[in-house]
């Protein structure tokens, strides 16, 4: 077991916590976070691009000029995509992008992910994390006393609506409820907050 420091919000240790060893001493393996995050990303692509191909193109019911006589270059259709206006040859439609992997994959890249974090230091655990102003100007207050002025994840397990107020218009903090702790926020965020009652949880996943 690996003995981390509990913090305050005025970023004083106010004590330890263990955290596993099977989370401490595990590899970081930047290849495995990035199939992953790759998975992430690609199963939240909406996929609802679509071009209009030739049954879906308003007219060009017939043919428009005769075939010989005119001077013109044979035409069949309005439709054909050679005209202005008319349709796309092999563009993209709808489809879903999802796909998984197997979860044992899933659950080491999340670990070498957190890994990471503790490595560069980026990881802050606190006992308890309230405004009870719900003012957003406490907020920022509470994030210059801890010195965080990047992208912040914060990771919870319980948490009242005046705090989740006073962060909601800060562009670089976000909320995540620990049962849905992934690679990606891991991963895209500076620094992360791990309230106190959520690192349970986290270890109960990743052991």
């Amino acid at each position: 077991m690996a003995l981390v420091d509990v913090l305050n919000t005025k970023n004083e240790k106010v004590g330890q916590v263990e955290i596993s060893d099977n989370i401490m001493t595990y590899p970081v393996k930047p290849w495995l976070i990035h199939e992953v995050v790759k998975m992430q990303l690609a199963c939240r692509r909406a996929g609802t691009h679509a071009t209009l191909n030739r049954a879906l193109i308003e007219g060009g019911g017939r043919k428009p000029w005769k075939q010989k006589g005119t001077g013109r270059a044979r035409a069949g259709s309005i439709r054909s995509p050679l005209w202005r206006g008319g349709a796309v040859i092999f563009g993209p439609q709808p489809r879903d992008y999802s796909y998984s992997m197997p979860k044992k994959k899933v659950k080491n890249a999340l670990r070498s992910a957190v890994k990471a974090k503790f490595d560069d230091a980026a990881v802050k655990i606190v006992d308890n994390f309230v405004v009870e102003s719900g003012k957003t100007k406490d907020a920022q207050k509470l994030l210059d006393a801890m010195g965080l002025s990047k992208r912040v994840l914060i990771v919870y397990s319980e948490i009242d609506d005046k705090t989740f107020m006073a962060f909601r218009n800060l562009p670089k903090v976000d909320f995540l409820n620990v049962k849905g702790l992934n690679v990606y926020d891991v991963v895209n965020a500076d620094n992360i907050i791990i309230v106190k009652d959520a690192l349970s949880y986290i270890m109960e996943v990743l052991d």
